[in-house]
Parts: C-alpha cells; sequence; structure tokens
C-alpha cells in the first residue's frame, strides 16, 4: 500500500465543508431566480444541488481528522477549495443558455471568484438577475477570500483555522489584530460588511437603482471590477457615482487589519503611519497628477474631465478593479505605460486587491537600497526596517523567490498566449491582468473590448493564471513539486 505524505481523507472532508459553504451562498441568487418573472431557476438550482450534494458526501465519507490537519494538508486544501469553487460555481453559467461552452463558463467564474473581472461576455444586460448577482457575489466572497470565509466557519464544527490561514497567505505578510485566528476573521468580516452597507448606501443616494448599487458593490469591495453594464460604469455618467467608486475603491485595496484599528479600536493615528497605506496612496496620487497632465498637455482634453478620467482609471487599475469609464488605448502612451505598471503594483496585503502589494514593493525598493549602500560599505551592518521591524534575511529570500515565481509565470504564460496566435500586445499584457486580478488589458482585451475572442486554449492558460496569481504562486505551484509529495 502507498503511504503519501499527505492525508487525503482530510483533505476531502475539509473541502466538502467549503462546498457546502458555497452551497448555501447560491440559495440568494436562487431567489432572485425564483422571484423573476423572466428569470429561470434552474441553472442556479444546478449549481446548488451539485455544490450540496458533492460537498455533502465528500464530508459524510471522509471522517473529520481528528488530529487536525498539517502544513501540507493545508496547502493542498487551499488549492483545491478555489479550483473546485471556480469549477462549481461555473455551472450555472454552463447550464445557462448565455455560455456557449465550458470553457466560457468557468472562465468566468475563475473571473469572478479571483476578483479578476475579465469577462468574456459581450453583451452583459442579457444575463437575467439571479447570473447577474451571483457572478458579482462571487467577487465579493473571493474579495475576502473563501479561505477567510472558512476559517470564520470551519472552528464551530471543530476544524481549526490557523493552518488555512498561513497557507492562504503563504509569502505575504499577514497581521493579525486579534491573538485567535478565529477573532481575526470575525473582525475583518465585520470591517468587510460594514464597509459594504456604506458604499450601498451611498450608491443608491447618488441615483443608482437598488439592484444596480448591489452588483456594483460587491464588485467594489472584491476589487473585482464586473459590472451589470456592458459599458461598465461609463454607462452612467454620473460623476458623483464615479467619486464614490473611487474612494471605495481605494478603500478595499488598503490593508484591512489597519482599518480595523482605525474604525473599530478608534486608533487613526497607527493607520495613518502604517508605511504600506502611505505609500500606495502616494502612487496613487503620483499618477493621478501625472495621467491628469499628460491628458491635458499632450491629448488636448479639457482640464475637468482629464482629472476625472485619470483620477477614475488610475485608482481603478491602481486597486486592480477594473471598472472602466475611458477607452485608455487612445491615452498617450505615457499614460497607457502608467496604467500597466499599476497593474502589477496592485493594493495592501490583508485588502482584496491584488498585484504584488505595496508591503512588498517598498520590501524591495529598501533591499536594493541596502545593496546599493553595501557596494561602497560592504563592512556596514544594515538590517532592512519596516517600521520599527527588522525584516529576517528568510523573508527577503522569500520575496526574492516570489518575484522570480512571478516574472517566470508571467513570462511562460505569455509565451502560451502568443502560440495561440494572439499578437504580442495583448500576450504580453492579458498575462499581468489576470494574474494581478485587474481584468482589462490592451490589445484584444482592452477595456472596451472583452476575453471572448481569445482561443480556447488562451482562456485556459489565463484562467489558470488567475487562479495562481491568487493564491499567491507558493502555495499554487509547491503542490506540483516532487518534494511535496515525498514522505
Amino acid at each position: 500500500m502507498i503511504r503519501l505524505p499527505v492525508r487525503i481523507p482530510a483533505v476531502a472532508h475539509v473541502l466538502g465543508q467549503f462546498l457546502m459553504m458555497m452551497s448555501v451562498a447560491m440559495l440568494i441568487p436562487l431567489g432572485f431566480a425564483l422571484v423573476g418573472e423572466a428569470d429561470s431557476p434552474v441553472p442556479v438550482l444546478t449549481g446548488f444541488l451539485a455544490a450540496l450534494t458533492i460537498g455533502a458526501l465528500l464530508a459524510r465519507i471522509f471522517p473529520r481528522p481528528q488530529s487536525g490537519i498539517g502544513d501540507r494538508e493545508a496547502l493542498l486544501t487551499v488549492v483545491a477549495v478555489w479550483v473546485s469553487v471556480a469549477l462549481l460555481g461555473s455551472i450555472p453559467f454552463y447550464v445557462s443558455p448565455y455560455f456557449h461552452s465550458f470553457t466560457d463558463a468557468f472562465f468566468e467564474a475563475a473571473s469572478g471568484f479571483t476578483t479578476t473581472g475579465a469577462s468574456i461576455l459581450t453583451d452583459v444586460e442579457v444575463l437575467p438577475d439571479s447570473l447577474q448577482f451571483w457572478r458579482h457575489f462571487s467577487h465579493w466572497l473571493g474579495g475576502m477570500g473563501i479561505i477567510m470565509l472558512g476559517i470564520a466557519i470551519l472552528p464551530l464544527i471543530g476544524i481549526g483555522g490557523t493552518k488555512l490561514y498561513n497557507a492562504q497567505f503563504a509569502g505575504a505578510p499577514s497581521e493579525r489584530i486579534k491573538p485567535r485566528v478565529l477573532e481575526t476573521a470575525h473582525a475583518l468580516w465585520r470591517v468587510y460588511i460594514g464597509i459594504t452597507l456604506a458604499e450601498y448606501t451611498a450608491l443608491r443616494l447618488a441615483g443608482m437603482s437598488s439592484f444596480d448599487a448591489i452588483c456594483h458593490t460587491f464588485s467594489t469591495l472584491g476589487t473585482g471590477g464586473f459590472s451589470n453594464r456592458t459599458a461598465s460604469i461609463a454607462y452612467y455618467d454620473n460623476a458623483a457615482i464615479e467619486a464614490i467608486l473611487i474612494l471605495f475603491m481605494i478603500v478595499s485595496s488598503l490593508n484591512f487589519a489597519a482599518q480595523y484599528k482605525m474604525w473599530v479600536e478608534r486608533h487613526p493615528g497607527s493607520f495613518l503611519r502604517d508605511i504600506e497605506v502611505r505609500f500606495h496612496l502616494a502612487v496613487i496620487a503620483l499618477a493621478t497628477a501625472g495621467t491628469t497632465l499628460t491628458l491635458v498637455f499632450h491629448s488636448g482634453h479639457p482640464l475637468w474631465s482629464s482629472i476625472r478620467e485619470a483620477a477614475f482609471q488610475v485608482t481603478s487599475i491602481g486597486t486592480t478593479t477594473g471598472f472602466v469609464t475611458a477607452d485608455y488605448e487612445k491615452w498617450h502612451p505615457f499614460a497607457q505605460l502608467t496604467l500597466l505598471a499599476l497593474m502589477y503594483l496592485g493594493g495592501n496585503t490583508s485588502s482584496t486587491a491584488g498585484g504584488f502589494k505595496s508591503f512588498r514593493v517598498v520590501l524591495m525598493l529598501r533591499v536594493v537600497a541596502r545593496a546599493t549602500v553595501l557596494l561602497v560599505q560592504p563592512r556596514r551592518v544594515m538590517p532592512v526596517r519596516i517600521g520599527k521591524s527588522v525584516i529576517p534575511d528568510p523573508a527577503l529570500f522569500s520575496l526574492l523567490n516570489l518575484v522570480v515565481l512571478a516574472i517566470g509565470w508571467n513570462f511562460a504564460a505569455s509565451l502560451l498566449l502568443a502560440a495561440s496566435g494572439l499578437d504580442l500586445l495583448t500576450s504580453l499584457t492579458a498575462v499581468p491582468a489576470c494574474m494581478f486580478s485587474v481584468g482589462p488589458a490592451f490589445g484584444l482585451v482592452g477595456p472596451v473590448e472583452n476575453y471572448a475572442g481569445l482561443p480556447d486554449f488562451a482562456k485556459w492558460v489565463l484562467s489558470a493564471t488567475m487562479l495562481v496569481g491568487r493564491v499567491e504562486f507558493y502555495t499554487a505551484l509547491v503542490v506540483f513539486t516532487r518534494a511535496f509529495w515525498r514522505l
């Protein structure tokens, strides 16, 4: 009998619990289908029954692990959960008449749960309310993280969440604001839900309909970018709505642990002193100013429209949300390159945004600064610090490994897209747009286009890229190494 270093039954049981939680989430869009006059309940009902049945069977057949789960089980569980929710989350789309293949349905579901916002739909308005809600709700769930949701619930059934917490955030600093992981998850969810209610109220006051406000609130909080309008936010042409979305896109891209200290513990000073928060806000402000000047002096845009377009698109791309109000492919190359750079940067750690994350960028800049000084002063002792904390060398090596993995995957996936017949610009920009959960890119997948025309092979490459990027590379790739499966 072959003995594996990973307890597959333990992974299967935990996966079953997650899938049952997912089936509960499907009850809300199912309710929309049941009350809608022209909305069939069959697609969402099929997805609900599939998730519930498979989840219940896995949880029933495989016993609950008595000794908890180890590091390897946690890593495999995280990967299995993200792939499974994308697979089962695609069933409502696949059963409906609006998606022409399973490839398209899976791409849309993966894009939703990873908060990428890349869509294959050429006409979004044709979807009924139930599927619209499910698309946007997947952003909201995926934004805080399916794993984080499980951390808040699994302890109630006797399965601790510490290992899952560490596996989900492998390679990234994750600050615990409470001594227990469960308390941290509950605290973050309270902040998340509170901000959700605040944005929904603001959008309603600005003139959005109730359903549109729900959809765009879910997309904003998850920094996803799906819209129930084909023209995205440009459909509304409303400065007040754009201002509200700018505010909440920024809020959603900031460290939620730092926000908890500000909103709940009433310590705004610690929030404002956070180097990651200040760096991210400074980048958004400088990029907005530079893009505004570029639009005014090189494109001849009026000052107000330049400020409005630049502020929204810079914030949207810089927070990896992906809403659109302007065709930025018509902008000056300087402004376009600014947006491309922002795709890589992303938001804060412990936020719903993608990208390398501001903390890592600050850390890389300080590593480079130290290396530069040591070239001329080789005997100098110069630790890398963030605030008052000294970053140990293993963390710096981990950061270097992450950068190498990201660049390697980016290059390899771009080669595969080019091999599928896509042009150079599309191949080079679609990968970071999906890997860092931005959505719109350049070329054939620009702000006024979508991913529908891509070959199926390219869609599967990009779907895998979304999932790998969402789980921070380490977690996704380590389970495919030989060492992971050795005793």
